[in-house]
């Protein structure tokens, strides 16, 4: 083996894409086949093409020096939507020298607000009323050409977003663009959409939430916290092999409806009617029939900045473990383990089946499913069938606290196995990467371990906050400042 490299990251991370960092940091690990072999010094080397580091951008020299991280880039100013690579060599204390490591990449996204071309969006308020509790559908249709070598998607929102291009999902991030002080500084995402699109006629969808922006937050029920108009901010620019440029911008020529989800808040759940479904409302050749116009809002670029925070998704899904008929006689489905998330229902149901789900943590004293502990928030999901054959269904815009599910409306309750198969749970919190972990030989202290880390994953949801459930769920340093040192150990935070 002698003395290799492994593991490259650019500011934590092995491929970036979307950074505004103009001078970002790299990391590497020393793998050698002698004990007590350090580092006595690096070189390192960024070039803007991968096979173009025999004339690199900025080459570090040799430098004399222990550090393999936090090691900034020294180079010439870089430039907005660029892919850069790097690769690092290393000499130890035993005079040997490795190898050159497998290259890395990042790629820069909008470093100023001047590279911002779109415009804030929203539904025209004279058509469609700005407290809508529905959540807006935005699209737009375009056309593309031959001969596209990349294209990049940069968006965020006033409100939580979603995103689907030619029909198909965007991404894999949940409640997006997160929680920050948005007047201060509002985060913004990147894209690699380049197998979305098609030659000829595309189209792009969004959906649009109240989210933390101006949905419900605290206890007091305080809405409109940092404005009262959702919005989309996106930018497409698609590069063709020419070397030529196009852009897709939001602005007023979008058009704009609501859809099957009549209502979505972070405490009380979501309403869900699929047979409101536009079907193709994504894609391109969408009649838009109805649909609405929208206009743009005056909101600020410069507080824009490209995602630092691990993004919120999906990282495990549990199959509820059995059924519970209550003595009150209510059907609850057991998950085995408290969690944050939401519940993924898979039906084969008539047009019309409405299926209720609450969600609680604990049973009472008596066995009956318990939500004192809840206070205001319904932690409650609704979903109206469109029959037809199997269909299925996550909330998109909330999440809940639970380790129980109250179902309520599910015409097969008598038949557990079906039961059971049609539901599971989607365990949801910011994806980061896992640290350091515990085991010891009691069963006991083990547990209490793994409660830890559970009780980490329930509250890391793109902020810390102190309780994933009722209609608090805040940030609160005070929590966050005893828990600092052991968040650190088991996740990177």
């Amino acid at each position: 083996m002698g003395l290799d490299l492994r593991e490259l990251t650019c500011e934590y991370r092995t491929e970036w894409l979307g950074s505004d960092v103009r001078a970002p940091r790299f990391g590497w690990k020393l793998d050698s086949d002698r004990r007590g072999t350090v580092q006595r010094a690096y070189r390192l080397q960024v070039a803007e093409a991968k096979a173009d580091f025999a004339e690199p951008l900025w080459d570090s020299g040799e430098v004399e020096s222990p550090d393999s991280i936090h090691v900034p880039y020294g180079g010439p100013e870089l430039r907005s939507r660029t892919r850069y690579y790097y690769r690092v060599k290393t000499w130890d204390g035993f005079g040997r020298e490795s190898a050159w490591s497998e290259a890395g990449w990042w790629e820069t996204g909008l470093l100023s607000p001047d590279g911002w071309r779109a415009r804030w969006t929203t539904p025209d308020a004279r058509e469609l009323a700005p407290d809508e509790k529905a959540i807006f559908q935005l699209r737009k249709g375009f056309e593309a050409k031959a001969g596209i070598a990349s294209a990049r998607l940069y968006a965020t929102a006033a409100g939580v977003y979603e995103l689907e291009l030619n029909g198909s999902r965007v991404g894999e991030d949940l409640l997006a663009p997160g929680w920050t002080s948005y007047r201060h500084r509002l985060q913004y995402q990147t894209y690699d959409v380049t197998s979305y699109l098609r030659n000829g006629e595309n189209a792009i969808g969004a959906r649009l939430g109240d989210g933390w922006y101006k949905g419900e937050i605290t206890w007091l029920g305080t809405t409109n916290v940092y404005g009262d108009r959702r919005a989309l901010l996106l930018q497409l620019c698609i590069r063709y092999e020419d070397g030529s440029e196009q852009w897709v911008l939001s602005d007023s020529s979008w058009r704009c409806s609501t859809g099957p989800i009549l209502e979505s808040s972070l405490y009380d759940g979501e309403t869900y009617d699929a047979g409101r479904e536009q079907d193709g409302w994504s894609e391109p050749g969408f009649r838009e029939d109805g649909w609405f116009g929208t206009e743009e809002l005056a909101l600020p670029y410069d507080h824009l900045v490209a995602q630092e925070n691990w993004p919120t998704r999906v990282t495990e899904i549990l199959k509820p473990q059995r059924v519970i008929r209550t003595p009150s006689g209510a059907l609850v489905l057991y998950l085995g383990q408290n969690l944050v998330g939401r519940m993924r229902m898979t039906l084969d149901v008539p047009a019309g089946t409405t299926i209720r789900l609450r969600h609680a943590e604990v049973l009472d004293r008596d066995g009956n499913i318990y939500f004192g502990n809840l206070r205001k928030a319904k932690q409650t999901v609704e979903y109206v069938a469109k029959g037809g054959g199997f269909e299925t269904y996550a909330p998109i815009f909330t999440f809940q606290g639970f380790r129980y599910v109250l179902v309520e409306g599910y015409p097969y309750a008598d038949d557990e196995e079906r039961l059971l198969g049609s539901f599971a749970a989607e365990v949801i919190h910011s994806d980061m990467t896992p640290t350091g972990s515990f085991e010891c030989s009691d069963p006991r202290v083990n547990r209490l371990h793994s409660n830890i880390v559970w009780g980490q994953r329930g509250n890391f949801l793109d902020v810390p906050t102190d309780c994933p459930q009722r209609d608090e769920r805040l940030g609160w340093t005070g929590d966050a400042q005893v828990f600092a040192r052991t968040a650190a150990f088991n996740y990177h935070v």
